[in-house]
C-alpha cells in the first residue's frame, strides 16, 4: 500500500476525526471508505451522462428503436 500525504482544513479534520471516533475506525480507513463512494459515484454520473446525451442522438435512438422492434418479434415467437 502506498503511502499519501495531504491537508485538510482544521473544521473538516476535527468533523473526521469526530466521526472516525464514533465509528470506532482509524481515520485513515475512514477517508479509504469516503473516497471509494464518491469516486464510485462520479463514475455512475458519467455513465448517467452518456446514456442522456445519447437519448438525444437521433442516430443512437433509430439503431435502439430498430433492435427493440427485432427483440420484441423474438419474444412473440
Amino acid at each position: 500500500m502506498a503511502t499519501f500525504t495531504s491537508s485538510l482544513p482544521d473544521d473538516l479534520l476535527a468533523l473526521l476525526s469526530k466521526k472516525a471516533e464514533e465509528l470506532k475506525l482509524p481515520k485513515n480507513k475512514l477517508i479509504e471508505k469516503a473516497l471509494s463512494i464518491y469516486l464510485d459515484q462520479l463514475n455512475r454520473a458519467a455513465y448517467v451522462k452518456s446514456y442522456q446525451k445519447m437519448a438525444s442522438d437521433k442516430d443512437v435512438m433509430a439503431i435502439a428503436e430498430e433492435g427493440m422492434a427485432d427483440y420484441m418479434q423474438q419474444v412473440d415467437k
